[in-house]
């Protein structure tokens, strides 16, 4: 996959008209998709571009309106409940729209990708592939498919060390759409990965 971020765009600024484009940031728990996605938001406000960040309404884990990392670098966003409330909140003249946690969205946030992409629009959305199940995550596959650009980042094994694709479950919930954080998961290889919900 192409692990390139989307800064290619960077020869394009200045010109009359934008190219929009799909970019997606995904992995396991504890990955830093969200700290890439912040990375990637403050570089084009570094570039003067007019920049939205939104967030889904259900994720208030850290705060109810800043896009937070488990490390505590956070960003100002706006939380929406459906991909059809964010598109009628995009301003004209923004050239970069950011999503996190873009799994807890259905599957029309697909087409508002593509929609913001076609009129010019950089889409930055970073999200989990997977589930505590270790299958396909809500819209995330649809989104690779259609992006121009792909980054998977990897965590670290919790428990032994190695390179983490899968997030551990650690508490009896059973709902795909769980939010939690550190005391809810671990980030897991392949080999330490259990399907099953593992207490303690």
């Amino acid at each position: 996959m192409h692990r390139g971020d989307g800064e290619h765009l960077s020869s394009l600024e200045g010109n009359d008209t934008r190219r929009g484009c799909v970019e997606i940031v995904c992995g396991s728990m504890f990955s830093g998709k969200t700290e890439e996605l912040l990375r990637r938001i403050k570089r084009a406000r570094l570039g003067r571009q007019r920049v939205q960040l939104f967030k889904p309404r259900v994720d208030d884990r850290y705060d109810a309106v800043k896009v937070v990392t488990h490390e505590g670098a956070n960003a100002d966003a706006l939380p929406v409940s459906n991909p059809e409330e964010l598109l009628a909140n995009v301003v004209p003249g923004t050239a970069v729209v950011g999503v996190d946690e873009v799994q807890f969205f259905d599957l029309s946030i697909v087409r508002a990708a593509d929609t913001l992409a076609n009129q010019g629009i950089r889409v930055i959305l970073a999200g989990l592939d997977q589930d505590y199940r270790g299958q396909p995550f809500g819209p995330v596959p649809a989104l690779m498919s259609v992006a121009e650009y792909v980054t998977k980042l990897h965590a670290v094994c919790a428990r032994c060390g190695a390179e983490a694709s899968r997030s551990q479950r650690l508490v009896a919930q059973e709902e795909q759409l769980f939010v939690g954080g550190a005391a809810a998961y671990e980030a897991r290889c392949r080999r330490c990965f259990v399907a099953e919900v593992v207490l303690g």
